[in-house]
């Protein structure tokens, strides 16, 4: 049975060349590096875990053991996944880019429009990507446990009860995260602190002058509501991560390597096949094909801490 498809347009001339779409996430999180990527992951990769106790003892004339090392693990695996979508050529007869498929029987997908579809269908795919990374559940088809899922079941993650984030309290529950982050972490190269979307903006409203924490009515620098140009945040000197895919007034500290994305090829997520079917089983169907393989897992619950609204 064909993918549904509804088609809304008027044929008045040569197609213009280029379709408008409303914007879509990409999976940023991955693009700009927040997590560490493990490709080539064909089912499941351990990720060891090493805890040392306290090293150092008293000298004395002979070799004494001192100390523990503690070698656990934590798994990565991956679950596959598929796109499967079919077209039908002669839905497309009477729209503007009918003068593409040719005047045969024997016709093709306008080109113009295949080339549409393969970009929205791996647009769409790495935005779903995007937020299952942190709020997926694996119980729900098309998608894996993601960070924030897993944290909320792990006894060993640093759990901060929270409320909903305004402009007015987002400077003092930033500052409850941080003020939980074990001190062996603080000041590491890539700690970070991942916000959602709507955390982030209330934090750049509020140091544009709401002044409840001692910034003045006109902000950072003076400058009001205008003092910031979409640059890098941070919070008490840890670096602000906006996790697009992450759910509004969530907030997560940790290394970005100690969480781990996991794939397939990195090109099956970028890879989406078109397929004519005319020569294959006769039929006027076109078929679109994308597969790939994902998942996440971090690696020491004790050096997250997870903020939960209420």
């Amino acid at each position: 049975m064909a993918t549904t498809t509804s088609i809304t347009t008027t044929y008045a001339g040569e197609f213009a060349g280029k379709y408008i779409a409303a914007a879509l996430l990409s999976a940023s999180t991955i693009e700009n590096g927040g997590v560490e990527v493990r490709p080539n992951v064909k089912y499941k990769e351990v990720i060891n875990k090493l805890a040392l106790g306290d090293l150092v003892a008293n000298a004395t004339c002979d070799f004494t053991d001192t100390s523990s090392v503690t070698l656990t693990e934590r798994i990565l695996a991956v679950e596959d996944f598929q796109v499967n979508l079919e077209l039908c050529k002669k839905d497309f007869h009477s729209t503007w880019q009918s003068i593409e498929m040719g005047f045969s029987s024997f016709d093709e997908l306008p080109k113009s429009f295949a080339d549409f579809l393969i970009a929205q269908v791996a647009a769409k795919v790495a935005q779903q990507q995007e937020q299952t990374i942190w709020t997926g559940a694996n119980a729900t088809a098309g998608e894996y446990d993601g960070f924030v899922t897993l944290a909320t079941a792990d006894s060993d993650v640093i759990d901060e009860a929270g409320t909903t984030i305004t402009s007015a309290n987002v400077i003092t529950e930033m500052g409850t995260v941080v003020d939980n982050i074990p001190s062996a972490l603080y000041g590491k190269e890539d700690l970070n602190l991942y916000v959602s979307q709507n955390v982030a903006r209330a934090y750049v409203r509020a140091l544009g002058g709401f002044g409840s924490s001692g910034l003045g009515a006109a902000g950072t620098n003076n400058l009001g509501t205008q003092w910031w140009n979409n640059g890098s945040l941070t919070f008490d000197g840890v670096n602000i991560f906006v996790a697009q895919g992450m759910a509004d007034n969530y907030m997560m500290a940790a290394q970005k390597s100690n969480l781990f994305y996991g794939a397939s090829l990195l090109s099956d997520q970028q890879e989406v096949k078109l397929l004519d079917m005319a020569d294959l089983d006769g039929s006027d169907n076109v078929r679109v094909i994308m597969r790939f393989a994902a998942g996440v897992q971090y690696g020491l619950g004790s050096e997250i801490v997870l903020y939960t609204p209420a």
